[in-house]
């Protein structure tokens, strides 16, 4: 197994600029499993005109393929957040905690790590959303639905934040053997409504 060890700065610009949104609604899309040229367009104008971010640049309409259903965005800050009509989410590669290459032998290794690195992460995210609303990991037997029906059913450790019109949720993988998980990390999207 491999592990990365990064300082927390992406994410936490990511998280600022997540947070600066008090209202998800004007964001959410239709609730449905459309792509393309018109689904994106739709992205870019939601987004831009609750948000001051820059959506990637649009020179062509083959920029967008068939089957695109998320693009993303510049901040003031400088993170990049990838926006569907459903989710939103930081591209912070650099940033954090994470595991890979991981063997059948390394699972126990890759669940310590996520233990041990999971507190700072949720620390981080109170810093810019307050307290959560539900937080929980896998030593609770109800965990996978604790917060929602199977909202944790393939985590070590969740926490949400709700908002209107959407639900931050803060989470780590849940290594396994069958199938084998190659690579975990603490991680957060939002789920708009």
């Amino acid at each position: 197994m491999k592990t990365q060890d990064r300082p927390l700065q992406e994410d936490d610009v990511a998280l600022a600029d997540l947070a600066a949104i008090t209202d998800w609604t004007p964001i959410a899309g239709p609730d449905s499993d459309n792509t393309g040229l018109a689904t994106i367009k739709g992205i870019v104008e939601r987004v831009t005109a609750v948000t001051d971010w820059t959506p990637w640049p649009l020179r062509t309409p083959d920029d967008v393929g068939p089957h695109s259903a998320g693009w993303g965005f510049t901040t003031p800050r400088g993170s990049t957040i990838v926006v569907y009509d459903a989710m939103a989410f930081a591209d912070a590669r650099n940033s954090g905690w994470s595991a890979f290459e991981i063997g059948p032998d390394d699972l126990a290794e890759a669940e310590a790590g996520l233990d041990a690195h999971w507190p700072e992460h949720l620390e981080l995210t109170r810093k810019h959303f307050g307290e959560p609303t539900y937080v929980g990991d896998h030593n609770d037997p109800d965990f996978e639905d604790a917060w929602a029906p199977g909202a944790a059913a393939d985590k070590r450790h969740l926490a949400v934040w709700v908002r209107p019109g959407a639900e931050l949720r803060l989470f780590s993988d849940r290594p396994t053997a069958e199938p084998l998980t190659e690579a975990v990390c603490v991680n957060y999207a939002v789920y708009i409504n």
